[in-house]
């Protein structure tokens, strides 16, 4: 007896479905970005090190660089060039991050997990401050290095970005360990965290002030950038074009005052005159239109340059 025409196409139908269906479930897990971060500089292979592990894990993966000019052992700046472009990327990305002074020391390493599900990898040095602020901390790990360690490098202890940070971030990334896997957890308000003048407002009888810190220079064009947010900007009632007088102070000696406008755009003054504007990030800063305000008055950035704002009354 001849096979019907419908028992022959779902025969077929079931061929060809039962491939699919098996590899599907059978599929990896998801790939995440990998964004790397250090103060190795690029003018040796330390960087190619790092992405050869992380290929090495998994040939597909997308490696991207955040920098790798952090100056030499400023883990402040690391921090906040971690706070400036963390958000931008989508939920999943796993960033590794070295800037180690300490490395082979007793500091821990580590993995933060933020509440919006990123994560980042490197030393408990205070790298995290202002993620772990902004963003909380839904969990922290510690690597455990018997299990989380390139193979072969036991007797290496001053490349932990490569033998440990990139060979634990790219199998997190890739998905060959789940976060879980990393190791112990931690108590999430143990990650350690820099000391530094958060923006507030001082209020009295002469006038109300906004006291902060220049956590960084805009470095290419010598915007000075303040921790001082838009929202509390606003509360000194300041209009656009309204004067506003900046105070700069390098460990309490005053370095620079200057009076400028608030504007939206480089535009909105003159060339070579200074004004006042939110930076990218919704910040206020202080520039000069086509200059550099920065190397014009010999000012740096760190947790010790501090910075005071007033609105100038008309």
């Amino acid at each position: 007896m001849k096979p019907s025409k419908l028992l022959i196409s779902l025969c077929l139908a079931a061929a060809l479905a039962g491939p699919a269906l098996s590899h599907a479930a059978d599929a990896p897990a998801a790939r995440h970005a990998l964004v790397l971060m250090t103060d190795f500089g690029t003018s040796d292979g330390a960087v190619s090190a790092m992405r050869g592990v992380a290929f090495g894990v998994d040939p597909n993966l997308s490696v991207s660089d955040l920098t790798h000019n952090i100056p030499d052992y400023d883990i402040w700046l690391g921090a906040y060039r971690l706070y400036q472009t963390a958000n931008y990327w989508p939920a999943g990305s796993v960033f590794v991050n070295v800037i180690d002074p300490g490395v082979g020391t007793q500091r821990k390493s580590v993995v933060l997990k933020t509440r919006e599900g990123r994560y980042f990898v490197g030393p408990d040095n205070g790298l995290f401050t202002l993620i772990a602020e902004r963003d909380g901390v839904a969990e922290l790990r510690e690597i455990d290095e018997k299990l989380n360690r390139l193979a072969g490098s036991a007797e290496s202890y001053t490349f932990h970005g490569r033998d440990v940070y990139a060979y634990v971030g790219a199998r997190l990334a890739s998905g060959a360990i789940t976060f879980e896997q990393v190791g112990p957890v931690l108590p999430s308000e143990s990650v350690v965290k820099i000391p530094y003048q958060k923006a507030v407002l001082v209020k009295s009888n002469t006038g109300d002030a906004i006291k902060g810190i220049i956590p960084v220079l805009d470095v290419k064009y010598g915007n000075v950038w303040t921790n001082i947010p838009k929202s509390l900007f606003e509360q000194l009632n300041i209009g656009l074009h309204d004067k506003v007088q900046v105070r700069i102070l390098h460990k309490g000696k005053l370095i620079n005052k200057v009076v400028a406008p608030f504007e939206h755009t480089f535009g909105g003054v003159e060339k070579g005159k200074p004004l006042v504007y939110l930076n990218s990030l919704l910040d206020v800063a202080v520039a000069i239109s086509q200059g550099n305000y920065a190397a014009k008055h010999k000012i740096d950035s760190g947790v010790d340059w501090e910075v005071e704002i007033t609105k100038v009354e008309k």
